[in-house]
């Protein structure tokens, strides 16, 4: 029977590194494309216009201000949600990276450990 040795668990570390990497990865280029350019966000910015076109055609000032608070929100919404997007990318990526260099370092220490051996 054999035991679980030091480099199985190294092995299993690198390969969920690499699974929460490639997981963060995909949600944040799928929120990136879809959640800030999404149709609702699309939908407000637009009624919202509408609004401020109309406030500004009947000459009524608290709609004016009410409607640009409404696209200052909605821009910064957008904003935050491209933020968190790349952000995902990013921190998927860097998993993905750190996994890998993970497993290169630990097959350069079994080639060491190989090469010693056969020395000796």
């Amino acid at each position: 029977m054999t035991g679980i040795t030091l480099l199985d668990i190294q092995m299993v570390f690198a390969l969920v590194l690499f699974i929460f990497g490639g997981i963060s990865l995909i949600t944040g280029i799928f929120i990136l494309v879809v959640r800030s350019t999404g149709k609702e966000i699309r939908t407000l910015a637009n009624q919202t216009t509408q609004l401020a076109k109309k406030g500004i055609a009947e000459d009524v000032a608290g709609l004016v201000g009410n409607a640009s608070t409404l696209l200052s929100a909605t821009n910064e919404l957008i904003r935050t949600t491209a933020g968190i997007g790349v952000f995902l990318a990013i921190l998927g990526f860097l998993l993905m990276v750190v996994a890998a260099w993970l497993v290169l370092s630990i097959q350069r220490a079994d080639i060491v450990m190989l090469t010693s051996a056969s020395i000796f």
